[in-house]
């Protein structure tokens, strides 16, 4: 410091001395007043960039303890990217981290949860608010549940497309006696829809015969009950199913028909027609006259 005021004192005293020698003058020229005013700008600047010199020195002297890296900091910037990233902390700091109570000597390090993991546990809430809020609230999403009847009706549609196909394919010629539960459950809601009011709800009889004996008016057998569903008989006030039902469902209304034999519900409607066996005769009731064969449909 007191370098630097020797050196201005050096610099600025030829100035002093000029502009006293023009004072003493009194008849200073232009120019040289002009030189004057320059001389004297020029010390005001020396002087005011020494003081900014000073100042910055001081100020540097300052803030160098503050701005020296720690021990921490320095050991942070030796490691690598990824541990960086998961904000591991340098061993050389764990016994700053260790926790004062410990377990059969085992000690416990305080670290804390790292940024990226705290982010990804925040973001699992936002997205379970977003989830319900989609799916439970305003109901655009697709829960399992909807899922579930959206898959029933699909599949649905694909096995009535199937059976409508299959169904199709089934003749008197073909048609087999089905003793499968659900099939002959489907056949009991065909028989329940549409042959209870002449035939009672147990096959015991009411206007057409009873389906629970031995004697039958139009054949016996899946193949002849199956043809006499399909086609009626007209003369004696049946309709012909066949525009109202598929053949799936007449072969498994067919089924359920024969399932009756024996069951012996109350106030069964006497026999009609031949006894299954037994071809027609004299014996025979008089309107079993139409029955041609062993196979007589009630």
């Amino acid at each position: 410091m007191k370098t630097l005021i020797s050196f201005l004192t050096v610099l600025l005293l030829p100035l002093a001395s000029f502009a006293e020698d023009a004072v003493g003058k009194r008849d200073l020229s232009t120019e040289e007043m002009m030189m004057t005013a320059a001389l004297t700008l020029l010390g005001f600047v020396i002087l005011f960039l020494a003081v900014l010199v000073v100042l910055l020195i001081k100020l540097k002297g300052y803030l160098s303890p503050m701005m020296a890296k720690s021990e921490e900091e320095i050991l942070y910037e030796k490691q690598d990217f990824w541990s960086n990233v998961f904000q591991l902390r340098p061993m050389e700091l764990e016994k700053k981290l260790v926790m004062d109570h410990s377990y059969d000597g085992i000690q416990e390090l305080d670290n804390p949860t790292p940024p990226w993991f705290m982010f990804l546990f925040y973001s699992t809430i936002v997205f379970a608010i977003v989830y319900g809020f989609v799916y439970h609230v305003i109901g655009d999403g697709k829960v399992m549940a909807n899922e579930y009847v959206a898959q029933v009706k699909e599949a649905e549609i694909v096995r009535e497309a199937y059976l409508k196909k299959f169904a199709n394919s089934i003749n008197e010629n073909n048609v087999t006696l089905v003793t499968d539960k659900a099939k002959l459950a489907e056949g009991k809601t065909v028989y329940d829809n549409n042959c209870v009011a002449c035939h009672g709800a147990k096959g015991e009889g009411k206007v057409g015969p009873n389906f629970t004996d031995d004697y039958w008016m139009h054949g016996s057998g899946i193949k002849n009950i199956f043809r006499t569903v399909t086609e009626g008989v007209p003369e004696k006030g049946m309709i012909a199913w066949k525009k109202q039902l598929n053949p799936l469902q007449i072969q498994n209304v067919s089924s359920y028909i024969m399932s009756l034999k024996g069951t012996n519900p109350p106030n069964p409607k006497e026999p009609q027609g031949v006894k299954e066996g037994e071809e027609a005769g004299p014996a025979a009731p008089a309107d079993s006259s139409q029955a041609t064969t062993t196979d007589s449909v009630k």
